[in-house]
């Protein structure tokens, strides 16, 4: 039986936070960037609202019908001049300022991020996938993820993620996505890993 997805609107904020709050509690980056737990449940629910605007605003999330699993893209043209991001355009500090302004690892993370974040070619960037933890290994992520991917097949469209863990990273290698370098290291953290997918079938 096909799961039914739909692309999500401001009227889903509310449940998509707290779906990522609940995805991503207990993630090991997440447990990076807010070290203490009970620091962490205090704000960890912030920077997915924080993600989830973005996401709404800029790019799109796609989410199942019964809202167990999301999805956040965004559509990341070429920079010629391989720049991340306009000099401008501060992003990590501006979150860092409104989600948790002592915290430094908001910003580090996502300087790290767009450090390694290719910027040579468009794509579509799966930001982060959400599944309900009482509903992890039942396919929903796959589910999510394959459409975008089958468009960016027909389309001649690459597509590329950061694996937050070993287990993501399999996950997503199943899917034609492959390890980009050796990873993104969070001093004193776990690793995460930066996967390219070039279209296929083409």
């Amino acid at each position: 039986m096909g799961v039914a997805i739909r692309r999500a609107t401001e009227g889903d904020r509310a449940d998509l936070v707290r779906l990522l709050d609940e995805a991503f509690m207990d993630d090991p980056v997440s447990g990076w960037v807010f070290p203490g737990l009970a620091h962490r449940r205090r704000r960890h629910a912030g920077l997915m609202a924080a993600f989830i605007d973005i996401s709404l605003s800029e790019g799109y999330v796609d989410i199942t019908e019964d809202g167990a699993a999301a999805a956040l893209w965004l559509s990341v043209p070429a920079r010629p001049d391989g720049s991340a991001e306009d000099e401008d355009d501060d992003g990590p500090a501006q979150l860092r300022a409104a989600v948790d302004p002592d915290n430094e690892r908001v910003e580090e993370i996502g300087r790290l991020t767009a450090e390694a974040h290719p910027s040579d070619r468009a794509h579509e960037y799966l930001w982060m996938i959400a599944v309900d933890p009482a509903r992890q290994g039942q396919g929903l992520g796959t589910a999510l993820t394959q459409p975008v991917l089958d468009r960016c097949d027909r389309e001649g469209t690459a597509a590329y993620l950061e694996a937050s863990s070993d287990r993501s990273r399999v996950l997503y290698e199943r899917l034609g996505f492959t390890c980009t370098g050796s990873g993104i290291a969070l001093p004193d953290g776990p690793t995460m890993w930066p996967m390219w997918r070039d279209p296929q079938g083409m």
